[in-house]
């Protein structure tokens, strides 16, 4: 295998992310992802290249003052066990500390590999009432995950919430 660098995504590798977006759909393993909302949250992404192929993503999205979310992690089937993943989310946690936030939630299947990072399964007050009820209203399907509310549960059945406190 060649090396690879992960860089911030580009609005140009939008249509890369969704192709290797696309498989974990099909799977229900991820939820879907309309280009335009690609695209507006361009800015969030981080990509894994490898010969100029995208070969992994991920993005950081800022839920509240100290807390964000890592969502749409993936690596290419090719290149799963290579320290793709963890090289993704490393990047996200810095950008995450670089913006100020000190915990990072993520919705996931993969709870040996979030575990081995320090993230740990939690529960379902995580914030505040009244922060509770200001992200109520943010209208963000990742937020309402967050949030464990019933109408995404059939979209979550599975997944583990995972919290960690960074440094």
């Amino acid at each position: 295998m060649s090396e690879y660098i992960v860089r911030p995504a580009r609005s140009a590798d939008v249509v890369g992310i969704r192709t290797l977006l696309q498989p974990l759909v099909e799977k229900r393993i991820l939820l879907g992802k309309d280009l335009a909302v690609l695209y507006g949250s361009v800015q969030e992404f981080v990509v894994a290249e490898a010969d100029g192929e995208l070969i992994g993503c991920g993005a950081l999205h800022v839920i509240w003052e100290d807390l964000g979310e890592v969502r749409t992690l993936l690596v290419s089937e090719e290149w799963l066990h290579h320290g793709v993943g963890r090289a993704i989310v490393d990047r996200l946690e810095e950008n995450a500390v670089g913006l100020g936030l000190s915990r990072l939630f993520c919705l996931t299947f993969e709870v040996e590999f979030f575990g081995r990072r320090g993230y740990t399964p939690i529960g379902e007050q995580v914030v505040d009432p009244d922060v509770y009820s200001q992200l109520l209203r943010s209208g963000d399907a990742g937020v309402e995950e967050f949030l464990d509310l019933a109408h995404v549960k059939p979209n979550t059945l599975g997944n583990t919430r995972m919290l960690k406190r960074l440094n």
